[in-house]
């Protein structure tokens, strides 16, 4: 492991990227003491919008800033002069709607163009944002929504996906009823499919302003104005969001992406992930923006209309860099593609939001070559995105916390001995504030005082790199979004016929990390798979795709008591190759797995 850096180190760091950024009011001070937060850039104001676009004008106006490509393959361009004149035209919209600072503006939407002219219209406006994923059931939009209060919604005709139609306005539509306060609808048509229409609801390109370019000025913006009210796993069966402020998400977006994602002049950047994952919009679109570089975007999944799609992407928009989940990879690794494309042009991949395990890396390095550089990224949304790589040599220009791995006590563990992942210095990037009444991310401050505690399991291996092992509560990240064990346990308990129930980690060679389940079936319950597949479903149209179990274990009982990680991980053993079939057995059978050498 590097050197660690001193408290002051770590916190200087943090001038350069922020000097990178235009800022209508220069700030007066760098950093002020105030746990567990902290104050960056005091006295500073700007806008991400204005970061954006606005000062690339007068150099790269004429410069591609969007390269995008749908689903069924219909491709538009924006340079970042015409994404300028849309996020105004856009913005002027928005505030006739009676949009204004601090108002609250959902985006139930795809990849897509206006996905990133409707964020950057709110930024402008001083808006906060979220966006929600497309795939979420009715029931788990209505909640997001009803806890979130947007004063307007953004959403799409229908979606495509993997060559399908999803009706995201009749979604839309659905989980309002249950909801108060929303005062618009702007619906973006892109499928053409019939819709109702109510009102409120208004199309996206009546809502853009005709005519002359309207003037919208950037509004001036306090460092720590919320920009994103971003979700975390559900506890509790509610829901919980985190705001995360303007500056702190923009020093880290620049910082990341200049320094390791995409550090060149001539780089062409694609994050091939959902826009919904805060991965895709801080590091794919903020990131490149930003820095104006142009961005790849992708509206799809990458096996239509045939899993060469990724390479075709390369090849046809001469991608250098790409940043994506080792889920993502994993299932190109499932399709056993060959590159089968001219791919010269790619020098670097990053993977974020979970950890890389060997064999992937393997396969991308067999795949890839030994020229392109591979990095696998550790980040949490609490800290605003991705913090440190696993890189030989630490990039000079990316600010370092400092980490230790220490045990339940604080004090630090030998090499190869597990412990938490302990960040030692303040991260600029730090959530600025808890919007549930109670706060389930205080642990990271009260654990070890001083310190952020990660929740991560780690140890040191041999060679002084970091090996991650797990989580220590029941949160784990599956293609980049948080996923509650505890939740999955709770809504099988639900279930009329299931009497115990317990979820874990499955990690399968084919597709990646995913959520596995064990149950015991009530007595006279049916045992088939078309009920087995129904309790998974059930599941999803709870709390939502990520969070169905791919595979399902039928067990004769689960004894409470002896519930552990090592029970966990002996359930995702026997879950192995199991794709997505039931698998029955017995509970001293899980037991016997979780003895040394089985």
């Amino acid at each position: 492991m590097a050197e660690q850096p001193t408290r002051e180190q770590a916190i200087e760091a943090w001038r350069t990227p922020a000097d990178e950024l235009t800022w209508i009011t220069p700030y007066r001070t760098l950093f002020a003491e105030a746990p567990p937060y902290h104050h960056w850039f005091v006295g500073g104001e700007l806008n991400l919008a204005a970061n954006a676009t606005d000062r690339h004008l007068a150099d790269r106006a004429d410069r591609t800033a969007v390269l995008w490509e749908g689903e069924p393959g219909d491709r538009r361009q924006l340079t970042y002069g015409e994404l300028h004149e849309q996020v105004l035209r856009m913005a002027a919209g928005l505030r006739r709607l009676g949009m204004a600072k601090g108002d609250r503006i959902a985006l139930h939407l795809g990849w897509l163009p206006e996905t990133v002219v409707t964020l950057l219209a709110a930024f402008r406006l001083g808006a906060v944002v979220t966006v929600i994923p497309v795939a979420l059931p009715v029931e788990t939009l209505s909640a997001r929504l009803a806890d979130f209060g947007p004063r307007i919604l953004v959403t799409q005709d229908g979606g495509w996906r993997r060559g399908a139609i999803l009706p995201l306005k009749a979604r839309a539509d659905a989980a309002i009823e249950a909801t108060h306060g929303i005062e618009h609808t702007i619906v973006i048509r892109r499928t053409g499919v019939h819709v109702e229409w109510f009102e409120g609801d208004r199309w996206y390109d009546d809502v853009l302003t005709d005519g002359e370019v309207p003037d919208v000025p950037a509004v001036p913006l306090p460092a720590d104005h919320p920009a994103y009210s971003v979700y975390l796993a559900n506890r509790g069966g509610e829901p919980v969001a985190i705001r995360l402020g303007s500056a702190n998400i923009a020093v880290v977006s620049v910082a990341n992406l200049r320094e390791v994602m995409a550090p060149y002049e001539d780089d062409v950047f694609w994050c091939a992930a959902e826009v919904s994952w805060m991965g895709g919009q801080l590091h794919g679109i903020l990131g490149p923006l930003l820095n104006g570089s142009p961005a790849v975007m992708y509206e799809g999944t990458l096996d239509v209309p045939n899993p060469a799609r990724a390479w075709q992407i390369v090849e046809r928009y001469g991608v250098t860099a790409i940043a994506t989940s080792p889920s993502v990879v994993a299932a190109l690794r499932g399709w056993s593609l060959e590159a089968g494309h001219d791919i010269a042009t790619l020098r670097r991949v990053v993977t974020i939001g979970e950890r890389l395990d060997p064999a992937l890396r393997e396969w991308l390095r067999e795949i890839l070559g030994e020229k392109v550089v591979l990095a696998d990224g550790w980040g949490q949304l609490e800290l605003g995105g991705i913090v440190t790589y696993d890189l030989e040599e630490p990039p000079s220009g990316l600010p370092r916390p400092g980490f230790a791995l220490l045990d339940q006590d604080g004090r630090p563990v030998a090499d190869g001995e597990a412990g938490e992942w302990v960040v030692l210095h303040p991260w600029a990037g730090t959530m600025r504030a808890v919007e549930s009444g109670e706060d389930p991310t205080a642990y990271h401050w009260t654990r070890y005082p001083g310190r952020y505690a990660t929740g991560d399991k780690a140890r040191r291996r041999p060679d002084g790199s970091i090996e991650f092992l797990g989580r220590y509560d029941e949160v784990i990240s599956i293609s980049g979004q948080l996923v509650s064990l505890t939740e999955v346990q709770q809504a099988l308990l639900d279930h009329p016929f299931v009497a115990a129930a317990e979820a874990f980690e499955n990690i399968d060679a084919g597709f990646g990390r995913s959520v596995g389940a064990a149950i015991v079936l009530r007595d006279g319950a049916p045992d088939d798979a078309a009920t087995l597949h129904e309790m998974q479903d059930s599941v999803r149209e709870l709390l939502g795709g990520l969070s169905r179990p791919r595979v399902l274990i039928v067990l004769d009982r689960i004894d409470a008591d002896q519930v552990g990680a090592a029970t966990r991980q002996a359930l995702a053993k026997i879950a192995a190759g199991a794709g997505g079939e039931p698998v029955r057995a017995r509970w001293d059978a899980v037991l016997a797995a979780t003895m040394p050498g089985v």
